[in-house]
């Protein structure tokens, strides 16, 4: 304890010292490069989150491969963005549509490496959302050759329109006032429509619908897991939400505010929409909940009141409840709710936030905008990802065999099992687990 309260000292005492530092110019670089990299940390421990969150809500015979997707799609993903998809969002962009410049890790200034490494972390976030609604019966390397092309291609060019560019030029959508201050629509929209393409594509898990098209509970095999999960996302979001100020300054406080409010009103919001549907209050819908909240919220927490950011939240943690139902009529096999969570939920926020534009309420022509935004969205990621995933699919197959599903990805597409202690004596035969050690 004395060494928790040690560290957490000498970090207050950092803080206080930057601030006082802060006085010139260059300072003040010095300190807002601090806070970037800090919040870049931040979203980086949303990929522990997301493992645990999706490796929960999946069987026990796919926990390696669940977690294998998520490490490797951060990892190979980075490299692409880093070498091509910074220069395509953040380049001179004068035609309002891509980034000409500044590919190959090629920055103008010490500050641009923080840049970098942040918005790194934001596009890893968006292919690790597909990762979950595909999981149990997708192929390794079909998805990570998809996950490369959102990161380097799918992802940066929408995010050049809104945010585009840090350095000459701006994006069209950004002309026209489109409102997304950390990415409601940029990062999770985005990452939710592809993960629709890739479903359709794919196709439900075996036994998941019956014949007649009911679906049948397949339950996840950790709720401990979903549960951390959950409360790591929720701690990183201070980062993916505070460090889009790009600067240290008294701003952080209102967003972060408006980023937790909103995560316990989309957790409400989802405990309400049970009790509506008179459904089961699980682990996995108030989570799910909350994390709808968090991506409502991210559009508008710069530029929204609090009061209006809970009724955003709540209204979140309502779609996240009834949107997955519509979607198990539809007979959509989204493993996570990823759909419903970052897509249903992210076009709601995106629309918030300019409803509840702070001075400029119910504006007919901010609203405008934020739907040609929101249906821009839709139409590029997920036509392009559809496109995407059938182009792969003809060179690597997408499904995994079906015996290879039932076995579990686990030891068919990594050879290693998440529990090995308690496979003897199941599906997995003393024959089975021979070969297995290197």
């Amino acid at each position: 304890m004395r060494g928790l309260l040690k560290n957490l000292g000498g970090i207050g005492l950092l803080f206080f010292s930057a601030g006082a530092l802060a006085s010139d110019s260059a300072s003040k670089v010095s300190v807002d490069t601090l806070w970037v990299v800090i919040a870049a940390a931040l979203v980086f421990f949303m990929q522990a989150g997301f493992a645990l969150l999706e490796s929960g809500m999946s069987r026990a015979k796919n926990t390696v491969n669940v977690i294998m997707k998520n490490y490797a799609d951060l990892c190979l993903g980075s490299l692409v963005f880093c070498l091509l998809g910074f220069g395509l969002m953040f380049g001179a962009n004068p035609s309002g549509f891509w980034g000409t410049d500044h590919f190959g890790l090629n920055p103008n200034q010490q500050w641009d490496w923080a840049l970098v490494l942040f918005q790194t972390m934001f596009a890893a976030t968006a292919a690790t959302i597909a990762s979950g609604a595909l999981a149990e019966r997708t192929r390794f390397g079909a998805y990570l050759l998809c996950a490369c092309v959102v990161m380097g291609v799918l992802y940066p060019l929408f995010g050049s329109w809104v945010w585009g560019s840090a350095f000459a030029g701006t994006g069209w959508l950004a002309e026209l006032g489109f409102v997304d201050f950390a990415g409601s629509t940029v990062v999770h929209s985005l990452g939710a429509w592809v993960a629709l393409a890739g479903v359709l594509v794919v196709g439900p898990r075996i036994g998941r619908f019956d014949a007649q098209g009911k679906p049948r509970l397949i339950p996840g095999h950790n709720a401990s897991y979903v549960a951390l999960g959950g409360l790591v996302l929720w701690l990183g979001w201070f980062g993916f939400n505070g460090g889009s100020t790009l600067s240290a300054d008294v701003s952080i406080g209102l967003i972060n505010l408006n980023t937790h409010l909103a995560a316990c009103a989309g957790c409400a919001g989802a405990l309400l929409a049970c009790l509506l549907s008179r459904q089961a209050l699980s682990v996995s819908q108030l989570v799910n909940g909350s994390i709808g909240g968090l991506v409502a919220i991210t559009a508008g927490c710069a530029t929204m009141e609090p009061l209006w950011t809970i009724v955003t939240g709540a209204v979140a943690g309502l779609m996240v409840v009834f949107g997955a139902r519509v979607l198990l009529r539809l007979r959509v096999d989204d493993v996570v709710g990823a759909i419903p969570v970052h897509g249903f939920a992210g076009a709601w926020g995106t629309l918030a936030a300019g409803l509840f534009l702070q001075g400029n309420m119910f504006d007919a022509a901010v609203i405008a905008v934020q739907l040609i935004g929101i249906l821009t969205c839709f139409l590029w990621a997920f036509l392009g990802a559809l496109l995407v995933f059938a182009l792969v699919n003809l060179v690597l197959p997408l499904r995994a065999d079906p015996q290879h599903e039932q076995r579990g990805l686990d030891i068919t597409e990594h050879g290693e099992i998440g529990y090995p202690e308690f496979a003897k004596g199941t599906a997995y035969t003393s024959k089975t687990l021979e070969g297995l050690d290197p």
